[in-house]
């Protein structure tokens, strides 16, 4: 884990452009994969010493490299990037030669060339090399708090070659003996464990050697120095420490509890022991991916990692022990057995996303993961029903094209298919799948083929051909069913876009699993391509995406949508409830439904137990808020039924008590963040309230509500307010409330108060990884998305130098909130002339979405006004509660 495009092409001529087309990607293609190493020559096993120096932010290292040849050669050539080589020599039979160095910068390539040919077979490259602990988060770098440098790792997908010269390619799997000289005050972290503490080779140093590795990828490598301190524990016969920096080494106990109970989970679900001696987490000060799956060392952001339990509002302990899931699942999907290359990275991500919830789930079932899980895939099917998006697997092979590789596709849709793979298998029959594949590839690489068949040969179901049907095509399937009669349904299928101007391919379709409820359970039959009719059930309600867990939208006969509405709190579980309720706003934004059905399907689910059904039903009338109504009239009248509607079902809730549920907790504090954003008077009395007794003691007040309260309360804060949420931000050493306060200064509407945010986000207090989140934040503030604009463009030197490459990804898609023409343009003719590194798809994904927004208000504002002139006008008293 590091946390996505046709275009319309004419009759005489064809022939002719297509010859040329395919001549070009002939030739492109084979330009591209010069920059992939040759198969001759492989690596076995790395020794490998390396010695920072954190004051002068250098690094020296001596490197041994055991290959083999497949044939004879007069030169080798592997991966290197901002190294500068001492010596190389190449040993074969006991023959040392000294090989000249040449380098390509733009393929990130070094050979090594000898005057005497190399036979066929073993040999050993001896390498003397240097380099800097960089500060832009890859590689080896620096990682720094107020007191001292750490240099720490970060190798996925393509920079381990900035740090040792080496085969980065994940297939190029090899065995690492590791050993760190570090000051004498500090200690190391590696993949295995610390075997030899020796002194030297100076008076002020001592040398780490580190356990011999299984056979891994160059990605996969961790090696991190400083004065971390950690918390122990010990889960079948693996020893698990969480690891920080030593003022935050009280926030790493909860992450040792959680990773017990997964390791102990994994290991019976993968019926294959973890197989490494221990298992480390840590906690990173500068990390610019949520966390990474290194072999037996995963490092984190804070955030991700550290967390105290008593004060931590739900969400932080959920999101902490999902992470924690996510990269322990790679230690088996990802490290033990790793896709072939980088164009089946799902194989990797969208399996942790999918796993991380198992454990998770088990060990907190008051947490409804399942939920959370259906709420995400309705998240998923919009991304990927945009006017443009990607396969699953797709091609890369730059590392920026890799890069790009990492994105909700690879997870999120992945995940989902997986989830609706499994809904269609049973859980037992797709976890034995898992079990083969895995064994039948240990220490090796596969491909998306390597799995599917594992599941086909298990369950003796198509399961490739669903898998490749939804791996292989972009975007998401409509489903549109008639009525059901004699136990059959017809059915037609298409691709959803979202975007009512972009209209489908006809002819193209997938072969699925349709899931339909029946009885509380469900009956699920195979729709192929040729499919005109399924058989349904006869008995209960016609809903056709049993358990919410199917990847496809739904359209239904209109009477048969009107008898689900009016059963949705009765007849369907929370997670069908929400697949309905997204596939509902999802019509909307196509246009093929109004609004104020829609508004009225929110109303039906107002009282409803779930936090995550509310939140989903919010959610759309966030966007109506936001990307519809265009009036303050629309704004003010929405908020008004809002306070109405939603008001009496936050007073159901009560005072917070020790005895709420987690789901409680949430739902409470979800409808007083809506009840806020109306502008109920007495919720911002009591936001003020709850917000000054949490800043002065943080365990006072239920954290939950406390977090909510502040958000309200920032957004109408003072000076005092800002400057007090500053200093915690600058003083705290939990993450959690650090990390919350900094975000919140990006809340403020007072204009001043918002100037002082942006000008704070880029200076030297901030650091790089949460720049362009904070100038994101502010972007997504509608009284001050211009002020913002404005500031980022006036202040471009100082905003760009605080990008990494991920973050200036986030700030370019951040500009997607804006709505109108105007902006648009603005957007694209800025970023035109003032470029952000490898952000142009996520620069045409944004002036798609402020198109998408465009085209939804034209067609739906109207709508919306017919239905706010229907609803009841609001009195004082609607805020009674």
């Amino acid at each position: 884990m590091k946390i996505g495009r046709p275009s319309p092409w004419r009759e005489s001529r064809l022939s002719f452009v297509c010859s040329l087309l395919s001549a070009l990607t002939i030739a492109f293609s084979g330009l591209l994969q010069a920059q992939r190493l040759t198969t001759t020559v492989r690596p076995v096993h790395y020794t490998l010493t390396l010695s920072p120096d954190l004051k002068a932010a250098t690094f020296t290292g001596s490197e041994t490299i055991d290959v083999t040849l497949a044939e004879p050669a007069n030169s080798i050539t592997l991966n290197a990037h901002d190294l500068t080589f001492e010596s190389v020599e190449i040993e074969t039979a006991g023959k040392k030669q000294t090989a000249t160095v040449s380098l390509d910068q733009e393929k990130e390539q070094a050979t090594f060339t000898v005057r005497d040919k190399l036979a066929a077979g073993k040999a050993k490259l001896i390498i003397r090399y240097s380099g800097i602990l960089n500060g832009q988060l890859r590689g080896f770098y620096l990682s720094k708090t107020a007191r001292r440098n750490y240099a720490v790792t970060q190798f996925e997908s393509t920079d381990a070659r900035r740090a040792f010269p080496s085969f980065d390619e994940p297939a190029f799997k090899a065995t690492y003996d590791i050993s760190l000289v570090v000051d004498r005050g500090d200690t190391g972290i590696s993949n295995g464990p610390i075997v030899s503490d020796t002194p030297g080779p100076a008076a002020d140093k001592h040398t780490l050697k580190f356990l011999t590795t299984p056979k891994m990828s160059t990605y996969l490598v961790a090696f991190l120095v400083g004065d971390f301190q950690c918390s122990s524990g010990e889960q079948d016969g693996v020893a698990i420490r969480t690891c920080a920096t030593p003022d935050k080494v009280a926030l790493t106990k909860y992450g040792v509890d959680v990773a017990k109970y997964v390791l102990h989970y994994y290991n019976n679900y993968f019926g294959i022991p973890y197989p490494l001696k221990k298992l480390d987490l840590i906690g990173l000060p500068d990390f610019e991916a949520g966390a990474m799956e290194n072999f037996g060392a995963i490092t984190y952001r804070e955030t991700a990692l550290l967390v105290d339990p008593k004060t931590a509002s739900i969400n932080a302990k959920t999101e902490v022990a999902l992470v924690i899931a996510h990269e322990m699942a790679h230690q088996w999907f990802g490290d033990l057995v790793t896709m072939q290359w980088w164009d089946n990275i799902w194989l990797n991500e969208g399996f942790a996303t999918w796993m991380e919830n198992k454990p998770v789930a088990a060990m907190h079932p008051e947490w409804n993961i399942d939920q959370a899980v259906a709420a995400g895939l309705d998240a998923t099917l919009n991304l990927d029903a945009q006017p443009t998006t990607r396969a699953i697997r797709a091609r890369a092979d730059t590392p920026a094209e890799i890069e790009q590789m990492f994105d909700g596709i690879s997870y999120g849709k992945a995940g989902n298919v997986l989830l609706s793979v499994e809904n269609y298998l049973g859980p037992e029959t797709f976890r034995q799948g898992v079990h083969n594949y895995l064994a039948a590839h240990l220490y090796g690489n596969a491909t998306a083929e390597d799995f599917w068949n594992a599941q086909t040969s298990t369950s003796h179901k198509p399961v490739d051909k669903i898998m490749e049907s939804l791996v292989a095509q972009a975007g998401v399937p409509l489903l549109t069913f008639g009525q059901p009669h004699d136990g059959k349904v017809e059915v037609s299928q298409k691709r959803f876009y979202l975007t009512p101007s972009v209209q489908p391919d006809e002819a193209q379709k997938w072969t699925l699993p349709v899931c339909f409820k029946s009885d509380g359970k469900q009956d699920c039959q195979l729709l192929t391509p040729e499919s005109t009719f399924l058989n349904v059930p006869q008995n209960g309600l016609f809903f056709a995406n049993a358990n919410g867990k199917g990847y496809y939208r739904t359209s239904y006969a209109p009477s048969d949508y009107a008898a689900l509405a009016s059963h949705v709190e009765d007849d369907l579980t929370p997670s069908e409830r929400i697949s309905l309720i997204g596939d509902e706003w999802a019509q909307v934004r196509a246009n093929k439904a109004i609004v104020g059905q829609y508004m009225n399907l929110v109303e039906a689910v107002k009282s409803d137990a779930s936090a995550n059904v509310v939140s989903t039903a919010l959610n759309g009338l966030g966007a109506i808020d936001s990307r519809i109504a265009a009036t303050p009239e629309e704004k003010a009248a929405l908020d008004s039924w809002v306070r109405q509607t939603f008001a009496p079902e936050y007073a159901k809730l009560g005072a917070p008590s020790q005895s709420d549920s987690p789901n409680k907790k949430q739902l409470r504090a979800l409808l007083f963040a809506e009840l806020g954003d109306a502008k109920d008077p007495r919720i911002l009395a009591e936001a003020r309230d709850i917000s000054a007794k949490y800043l002065a003691d943080a365990n006072s007040t239920d954290p939950n509500l406390a977090q909510t309260a502040l958000q309200i309360t920032a957004r109408n804060g003072d000076a005092a307010l800002f400057d007090q949420l500053q200093k915690i931000f600058e003083t705290s050493t939990n993450p959690e409330i650090q990390i919350g306060a900094l975000r919140l200064l990006a809340m403020f509407e007072n204009p001043e108060l918002a100037q002082r945010a942006l000008q704070y986000a880029v200076s030297d207090k901030v650091r790089n990884q949460d720049a362009a989140l904070q100038l994101a934040i502010s972007l997504d503030n509608e009284k001050n998305r211009d002020l913002a604009w404005r500031f980022i463009q006036d202040h471009w030197d100082d905003v760009k130098k605080e990008f990494t490459p991920e973050m200036g990804n986030v700030l370019v898609g951040a500009t997607s909130t804006f709505c109108s023409e105007s902006a648009r343009d603005d957007v694209s003719q800025f970023f035109a002339s003032h470029t952000v590194p490898d952000a142009d798809q996520e620069l045409k994904h944004a002036i798609e979405r402020i198109n998408g927004c465009i085209e939804l208000r034209n067609l739906q504002e109207p709508q919306l006004k017919t239905w706010l002139a229907t609803q009841p006008r609001a009195s004082g008293a609607e805020t009674a509660h």
